[in-house]
């Protein structure tokens, strides 16, 4: 359970957004500073839906056997809508949006669809408390992972750090649409798979 909610939240951690924006806060004036209110509101965005999320989504008893079929139609449901994202993002124009640092971590890690099917996991699973809150810890501690690694790899190497995160940033700018619209269609096509799998041998 925990390895395939990890795999999912990866998979939402692939924002060159949220790596553009640590980005820019790592050479601001104040970099660790900046840096560090950007993850705290990435952190609490996270953290908080997760939890009401999880707690939702037990609340409808959706790891009970009973259930087993409506927890294959929100997978399907899902894969639906990260396709339809997938759309948006191909045929919507960039847009970039000056933010400051702590609005910019609730705004961009606001849960997205991939977000949202790691939970789902871990949601209908069978584990009990202990296991589903390390599986949330190591959920929220991946979807932010480009928001701390930066600025853990910033206070080891600074210099480094900002002439690898420049370059990389001109390779996003240049291919971060489509890595997403790939991500987005990939998993779509998975999870929709899985849906129709799991309600056709009901």
């Amino acid at each position: 359970m925990i390895v395939q909610a990890a795999g999912l939240a990866l998979l939402a951690a692939l924002s060159p957004t949220a790596l553009l924006v640590a980005a820019v806060y790592l050479g601001s004036a104040r970099p660790r500073l900046t840096a560090s209110f950007y993850l705290i509101g990435a952190v609490a965005m996270s953290l908080v839906t997760g939890v009401v999320i999880l707690l939702v989504l037990r609340a409808a008893n959706l790891s009970k056997p009973a259930e087993h079929t409506p927890r294959y139609e929100l997978r399907l449901g899902l894969g639906i809508l990260l396709l339809l994202a997938a759309l948006v993002v191909a045929r919507r124009k960039p847009n970039p949006v000056p933010w400051s640092a702590f609005a910019a971590g609730l705004l961009i890690f606001a849960p997205g669809v991939t977000f949202l099917a790691a939970l789902q996991v871990i949601a209908t699973s069978d584990a009990d408390h202990i296991e589903t809150a390390v599986a949330i810890i190591v959920v929220v501690a991946i979807n932010v992972l480009l928001v701390w690694l930066p600025i853990v790899a910033h206070i080891i190497f600074p210099n480094r750090t900002t002439r690898y995160l420049t370059a990389f940033n001109d390779w996003l700018r240049a291919h971060g649409r489509t890595i997403v619209i790939v991500v987005l269609v990939v998993v779509g096509l998975i999870m929709v798979g899985n849906g129709i799998y799991g309600l056709t041998v009901q």
